[in-house]
């Protein structure tokens, strides 16, 4: 199956591509950037955009707090536009660049909850009788094994989802985790839920 080259309108279009085809060549996969930059391009020729810049009114637009919005989307469209700002800089355009000090990210704001022994339980069994369904033949097989994974080894759901057989050594009792956050690989330990 071909992927699909999303085609970019404004007059940014060569710039931004460029700027995408930077940030993959050096190692990151930039696929959310890469999103967030065809919004801005969407964003940039449906404002009219008709000279080689990025002007300070553009991206104040682009990265204005929007309703219902947290904090940390907010900050990654103004990563995203700053990124594209200093790229366009170091080839000689003149760019806006969003000031670093008029954003802050609080990594450590989130409270994780902690399921009592008696919620875990019940989780897991509702889980373990959880009914045939038609439409989905083998669910009742499937999430009592995924949530033992996810609890178990303290993998996330991408990563559960995207394991293959291949991945899964139950003679060693462990799992390879490829292609996680960051696209780093890692071991993960099957021996407690096994």
């Amino acid at each position: 199956m071909t992927k699909h080259v999303y085609q970019f309108q404004s007059i940014l279009r060569n710039l931004i591509s460029g700027y995408i085809e930077e940030k993959r060549a050096v190692g990151y996969k930039f696929n959310k950037g890469s999103s967030l930059l065809r919004q801005f391009d969407n964003l940039a020729a449906n404002e009219g955009l008709s000279e080689l810049k990025l002007p300070k009114e553009l991206v104040l637009l682009w990265t204005e707090k929007r309703p219902n919005e947290t904090i940390s989307t907010q900050n990654g469209r103004i990563s995203t536009i700053r990124g594209l700002a200093k790229y366009m800089i170091r080839l000689g355009y003149q760019a806006y660049i969003f000031p670093p000090t008029s954003t802050s990210i609080e990594r450590y704001s989130y409270i994780p909850y902690i399921f009592s022994e008696t919620e875990l339980k019940n989780l897991f069994l509702i889980c373990d009788e959880y009914p045939i369904s038609n439409v989905s033949p083998n669910r009742h097989l499937i999430l009592p094994l995924l949530f033992r994974l996810l609890y178990g080894c303290g993998i996330r759901i991408s990563e559960a989802l995207k394991l293959k057989v291949k991945d899964v050594d139950l003679e060693q009792g462990t799992l390879l985790i490829s292609d996680s956050k960051f696209g780093k690989e890692r071991m993960g330990c099957v021996n407690n839920f096994v």
